[in-house]
């Protein structure tokens, strides 16, 4: 009887321990769907296959906003830019910052007490808004090696668990000497790592090719990196995405990207493994995914599916039942920061930040776990919001992709539409661009000048028109699918504080009650 007894209380104390829970994100750069694991089969990338093996792959994964600094700050935040105020690119002129009161992903995980770490590429502000323990990135360190050289991320991530490891067995040794009691505190983890692969860098560093494909490739004057084994693609093997030109130019251009995808693989292969070597694959979620859309026209900067669609794999070693599964549902990286709230079981705070009314944040995001049990059959509906990129690329543009159906609001559509200085010198535009000067053929699906200038209300049958040629606005057949997603959209502006919501034919009048008022602008 005492036996049994003993048998019961050792089995409840053990149910009321708590898992040991940790998080890796990993977060690409401008990258899209150049692997197997979403069709692709040119590209080598053995590790991300992998990966998908361990994990739930979805294929209706957005973005909320087709920018770098501004996607950035919402998988940290898990609010959309306009309303935590990264309305830009951080860097240089452009000097976007979130708001002073945001309470961030990484600020939340360490009032809670979790270890926060980011390599790569941050690209976000201020600091104190997104405060990480450890830091290796472009605010200390040179991009190119804390993003593309992968000995150096291997190094890093390896000296960030050494780091967690030493901290854990000096936590240990005070309590020994002030209460001796033995059992080691190891706090859990959170490490960000951010590859700078797959960003253009013809802008930057042209020597090092398009795509900095030729960075630590061992040839005279590019350096080595050792763990890296170039993989290269010559123009004809690449499958074209049916948004980019169909043109030498622009397959060159994808094979130079497709070396860059291979070094992106071989990195995250390192990184797995020294997540493995310290002992954390069976208690870490792990999450892939990129920022925003591949840097070639109708991509990166815009709203059209094609520039918000993202790779998105979730492994938890708590949930294998849908382990190498697909799922449909529409999620978002809005939806990152309440997934790892989620499996820390840290609650989101009350607080209010500037916006159209005083009203108290909150996520409008969700958490993706659930989804990693049993397919979600309600989950499908996501939002977009883009500002700006580079501060002179002003076209505000709000969207919601609903089922088969995508609507886009092109505030200032009377103008054309800018384009980004990294895409203006790439050789895929500048062919573009000499093509249509020449009135030569482009191979394109659209012309510049419709790419260039776009109506005011977009709304696109996604499923029976993928490449969202066909705008639908202007049918009357469509009138209730319009203005149903007109209202929805509306609604969530109001409710994340846009102070957009009333362009750009009303001003928006947010003192006493926040309201739209009439411009009577023609509009």
């Amino acid at each position: 009887m005492l036996l049994e007894l003993f048998f019961l209380i050792l089995a409840s104390c053990r149910t009321g321990e708590s898992k040991r829970r940790n998080v890796l994100l990993i977060i690409a750069d401008d990258a899209g769907f150049e692997t197997d694991v979403y069709n692709n089969s040119v590209v080598h990338t053995p590790h991300l296959h992998s990966l998908a093996q361990r994990s739930l792959v979805f294929s209706n994964a957005f973005t909320s906003v087709s920018s770098c600094s501004p996607s950035r700050s919402t998988i940290l935040t898990g609010l959309p830019q306009h309303q935590n105020g990264m309305y830009g690119l951080h860097q240089g002129v452009h000097h976007f910052n979130s708001f002073d009161g945001v309470q961030s992903l990484p600020l939340l995980l360490s009032n809670a007490n979790i270890h926060t770490g980011i390599i790569g590429k941050k690209h976000v502000g201020p600091g104190s808004v997104y405060p990480f323990d450890f830091a290796y990135t472009e605010e200390n360190s040179s991009v190119l090696q804390v993003g593309r050289n992968i000995t150096r991320i291997k190094l890093l991530v390896r000296k960030f668990f050494q780091t967690h490891k030493e901290e854990a067995f000096e936590q240990r040794r005070k309590k020994e000497e002030n209460k001796g009691n033995a059992k080691e505190e190891e706090r859990p983890f959170f490490l960000y790592v951010a590859f700078h692969d797959t960003h253009r860098c013809g802008h930057s560093q042209p020597q090092y090719g398009a795509f900095c494909e030729k960075f630590g490739n061992g040839e005279m004057g590019m350096g080595r990196i050792p763990d890296w084994t170039p993989e290269y693609y010559t123009p004809e093997q690449v499958k074209v995405p049916p948004f980019v030109p169909d043109t030498p130019a622009a397959r060159a251009d994808l094979a130079a990207q497709y070396t860059t995808v291979s070094r992106l693989d071989q990195g995250i292969g390192l990184v797995l493994q020294e997540l493995r070597d310290a002992g954390h694959e069976n208690d870490t979620l792990v999450i892939y995914s990129s920022d925003n859309g591949i840097p070639f026209p109708n991509g990166r900067t815009n709203l059209y599916r094609s520039g918000i669609a993202e790779p998105m794999l979730v492994s938890s070693p708590e949930h294998r039942e849908r382990w190498g599964d697909t799922s449909q549902a529409y999620v978002s990286l809005l939806d990152i920061t309440p997934t790892i709230l989620d499996w820390f079981s840290v609650p989101y705070p009350s607080y209010s930040l500037p916006g159209i009314s005083s009203t108290l944040v909150h996520l409008t995001g969700r958490s993706l776990l659930p989804a990693l049990v049993t397919e979600p059959s309600s989950w499908h509906t996501v939002y977009a919001s883009q500002s700006l990129h580079e501060v002179t690329m002003y076209y505000p543009t709000r969207s919601v992709h609903q089922g088969a159906y995508h609507l886009l609001h092109n505030l200032h559509y009377r103008m054309p539409f800018p384009i980004d200085q990294d895409l203006y010198v790439s050789p895929t535009f500048q062919d573009l661009l000499n093509r249509t000067r020449l009135s030569e053929p482009t191979h394109w699906f659209k012309s510049l000048e419709q790419y260039y200038y776009r109506e005011r209300w977009e709304l696109y049958d996604s499923r029976a028109d993928p490449l969202e040629t066909k705008n639908l606005a202007s049918d009357p057949s469509y009138g209730a699918v319009l203005e149903s997603l007109r209202q929805s959209l509306q609604k969530w502006q109001w409710e994340t504080g846009d102070p957009w919501v009333c362009g750009p034919d009303y001003v928006l009048e947010d003192k006493l009650e926040p309201r739209c008022r009439p411009l009577y602008n023609g509009l």
